[in-house]
């Protein structure tokens, strides 16, 4: 009485009038309703199934998505923290490379002090030793006279 289509739904061969009988016509329509009730439960099942299944697959693909920029921008922050530590060290080390400079910078300009100061007094010096040679050297010379 019944043969399959190609999609697998139950499909009822028509007999001729004469074979009707209105208990078989009614018994097979409530078979057809029955089978067809099935289906629909059966695929409404199988997507809802699919639809959990995609839903589940989806939330995973996000996960895995999140975890994977997550990841770069934890790397990039940590990066971050580790190129601010770096810059507060060297700002230290500049500070004190600076104090440094400072103090060499003041020693030496004391040092080129004290280097003037000998040679104004060794020019003095001379001069002084010049003019006392010529004081001698006229001293003599009225003396000779």
């Amino acid at each position: 009485m019944y043969s399959s289509s190609s999609s697998g739904v139950p499909v009822a061969r028509v007999r001729s009038n004469a074979e009707k009988d209105p208990k078989d016509l009614e018994a097979s329509l409530n078979h057809l309703l029955q089978l067809h009730n099935h289906n629909s439960l059966s695929l409404r099942h199988n997507a809802e199934k699919a639809k959990k299944n995609a839903i589940v697959k989806a939330d995973k693909v996000s996960e895995l998505l999140v975890e994977a920029v997550n990841g770069g921008v934890q790397d990039s922050f940590i990066n971050q923290k580790r190129i601010e530590f770096e810059i507060r060290i060297l700002a230290s080390t500049i500070t004190r490379f600076i104090k440094n400079t400072d103090q060499w910078l003041s020693s030496t300009h004391a040092l080129n002090t004290a280097v003037k100061e000998i040679g104004d007094f060794e020019n003095w010096m001379k001069v002084m030793e010049y003019e006392c040679k010529s004081i001698t050297a006229a001293i003599q010379n009225i003396h000779q006279e």
